[in-house]
């Protein structure tokens, strides 16, 4: 573990829009594909780094169920790019004592690589190191959906009473059953949204916006998102400061005596 990770408050659990290759590649006149190989180098980099400074999960945005809406020529290309990347990459997750797996509709992604998927999966399953997720046809509204879906057949089945229902059974029918929300959330290239990730696990998800694009996004940037994030007092709706609530008290003793 580095420096900064004994005097930094380090997230359990990191989340990444990777976004900015498009731009990347056309402020260097070049082709979007070479925006997205560039993307790909970032994304090893900061997998790697996040295991090294003691992340425990990190989940990169990679592929939306928008995206499948990108011309044909651009999916075909970034999808073998995927597999090439998935099939590549075993050497260092075993190395790094790093678990693999996806989020998202497995049933919209190309049967090569769903094996990839699966391989990889299998061959990291007892890592326990760091876990990677990888969002592949991700959508969080579709996630939503299909974890009320998965609910409600539960409860025809009589698995589950409606009365029963609560924020962690929800959380429990989702792609990330059984991993922490993030912390922090990452997106990179300046953009101010969520762009339907990980809707409901980001609801008290710390934010970090840098206008670096991704493929220029570093370990050294990523340290400045963990300073940044080491900063900030996490209060998940509680009141931290005890001068409130001496006030709050004071009133109440001032009604119960007139």
């Amino acid at each position: 573990m580095t420096d900064i990770a004994q005097n930094t408050k380090i997230p359990t659990h990191l989340a990444v829009i990777m976004d900015g290759n498009g731009r990347w590649a056309k402020k260097r006149v070049l082709n979007r594909v070479d925006g997205h190989r560039k993307g790909v180098e970032a994304a090893r980099d900061i997998v790697k780094s996040s295991r090294e400074l003691g992340i425990k999960y990190l989940t990169l945005y990679t592929f939306s169920k928008e995206n499948w809406n990108r011309p044909k020529v651009e999916v075909d290309i970034l999808m073998s790019m995927l597999e090439k990347h998935l099939r590549g990459e075993k050497a260092l997750f075993m190395e790094n004592n790093i678990k693999f797996t996806i989020i998202g509709n497995r049933a919209d992604l190309p049967d090569n690589i769903i094996a990839a998927v699966e391989d990889l999966e299998k061959s990291t399953l007892s890592n326990d190191g760091m876990t990677l997720q990888l969002a592949l046809s991700y959508g969080g509204r579709d996630e939503i959906v299909e974890a009320a879906k998965k609910i409600l057949n539960k409860v025809q089945a009589g698995e589950l009473k409606e009365e029963d229902i609560t924020e962690d059974v929800f959380s429990n029918n989702l792609y990330t059953a059984g991993v922490p929300d993030p912390d922090l959330l990452i997106r990179t290239s300046g953009e101010s949204r969520l762009s339907n990730f990980l809707l409901w696990q980001c609801a008290y998800t710390e934010i970090y916006i840098t206008g670096v694009l991704w493929p220029d996004f570093n370990k050294d940037e990523l340290l400045k998102a963990l300073k940044d994030f080491g900063s900030r007092e996490r209060r998940f709706g509680l009141v931290v400061d005890n001068s409130v609530s001496d006030e709050v008290t004071e009133a109440e003793r001032v009604a119960a005596g007139s």
